[in-house]
């Protein structure tokens, strides 16, 4: 765990998004230390409509991060998960983007997998 879904403007690089919220999920010590139960995928949008303009820009870039997590974390952990993912996208230093991380807990007990 987690699943780590990042919506985006297509004109940002989904590789270096993916690359960076790998990296944080991996940083927060909340995983395996191995990453290997980390998976990332990444959703360009050509079409979108974002509420707020910057003078001067056509349409605001957005990144909006989506980080699926298995029930039983705290608050706490939950929060600093966020902020470390906020961070590593912010060392990007986009103009005119608006950046968004939210953390959203699985039902351990409705929650089913396999791997063939």
């Amino acid at each position: 765990m987690p699943h780590c879904i990042i919506e985006h403007s297509s004109s940002i690089d989904s590789n270096a998004l993916i690359s960076l919220v790998f990296s944080a999920s991996l940083e927060s010590l909340l995983f395996e230390k191995d990453g290997s139960d980390i998976k990332v995928r990444a959703l360009p949008f050509t079409q979108y409509q974002t509420g707020v303009l910057q003078s001067g820009a056509d349409q605001l870039d957005f990144i909006h991060v989506t980080l699926k997590i298995l029930s039983g974390r705290n608050t706490e952990q939950k929060k600093m998960l966020s902020n470390v993912v906020l961070s590593s996208l912010e060392t990007l230093a986009l103009k005119s983007c608006s950046i968004s991380v939210e953390v959203v807990d699985i039902d351990r007990t409705t929650y089913a997998k396999v791997v063939t």
